[in-house]
């Protein structure tokens, strides 16, 4: 089976959600989590597979600038994103031994990934996205080779995007999300930059890299979920791989502190209950 481990950078207070993340990461026993973060809180009920390793931001950014042979700008903890394509090289020393690596973010709540991402499934690719029209940030999967640690290069703006201050939405498209998902092609998009989506729909038009565009995860408001002992199905009927919380949190604002999850809990379109 495949080794796959899944990083991400979190910088201030845990949100709300971090529980749900926690609980759905332990029924992936066989798949790693990193969290990089300089939050010293302690997280209930902390599965074996989830790693808290921790960093500055300042150490991230000495460490990665020397590397990358410039200095990087990381001023607020938004920042992150546009590195994501970047994380596997920037913490070479968190994926070694292993087959697979990718980001993700922290307002998502996984079902079973193992039954998706299946030995047969994973020698087809190299890198993975869960939407069918741009390099998805909430979640990316790479191979664990040079050139897939390495492509983030290939963009002829990436020393810009890194080394300022904005957010360029580098790891997607530089906001285009809405032509895109109307089936425009990103290379008939005018964009400030050349974002990772350029990038790696480059690379697969060159035949370099192996890629899955498909949209397979669950997000917006939707409703009519169910969290079931480490599955989300939606309807009663459609498994799916994750739910994306990007939507579902700016409705939804628990009115008590949430510490235990049940292995059993329904998401409607305006609440989390169990």
């Amino acid at each position: 089976m495949e080794k796959i481990v899944l990083i991400t950078c979190w910088y201030g207070p845990f949100p709300w959600y971090l529980p749900y993340f926690v609980h759905s990461c332990s029924f992936n026993p066989d798949i790693d989590f990193i969290i990089i973060t300089d939050n010293q809180e302690k997280i209930p009920n902390l599965p074996a597979n989830i790693k808290m390793v921790s960093r500055t931001v300042d150490e991230i950014i000495s460490a990665a600038s020397e590397k990358l042979g410039f200095r990087i700008n990381i001023d607020y903890p938004y920042k992150f994103c546009d590195f994501k394509p970047a994380y596997g090289y920037m913490f070479q020393e968190l994926i070694k031994g292993y087959d697979f690596w990718g980001h993700c973010d922290l307002d998502i709540i996984y079902g079973d990934i193992r039954s998706f991402f299946t030995s047969e499934f994973l020698e087809s690719y190299d890198y993975i996205s869960v939407r069918h029209d741009y390099t998805t940030g909430c979640f990316g999967l790479y191979r664990n080779n040079p050139l897939l640690m390495n492509l983030f290069k290939e963009s002829k703006d990436y020393k810009k995007v890194f080394s300022s201050a904005d957010h360029y939405c580098f790891d997607e498209c530089n906001f285009v999300w809405d032509a895109l998902t109307r089936g425009e092609s990103i290379f008939d998009i005018s964009t400030p930059i050349e974002s990772f989506t350029h990038v790696m729909k480059k690379a697969e038009h060159n035949g370099l890299v192996r890629t899955h565009f498909d949209f397979i995860l669950m997000e917006g408001i939707t409703g009519r979920l169910k969290f079931d002992n480490g599955t989300i199905v939606y309807k009663n009927k459609y498994e799916v791989i994750m739910y994306h919380l990007f939507w579902m949190k700016k409705v939804f604002q628990p009115t008590r502190k949430i510490t235990k999850i049940p292995n059993r809990y329904n998401i409607s379109a305006s609440r989390i209950y169990h």
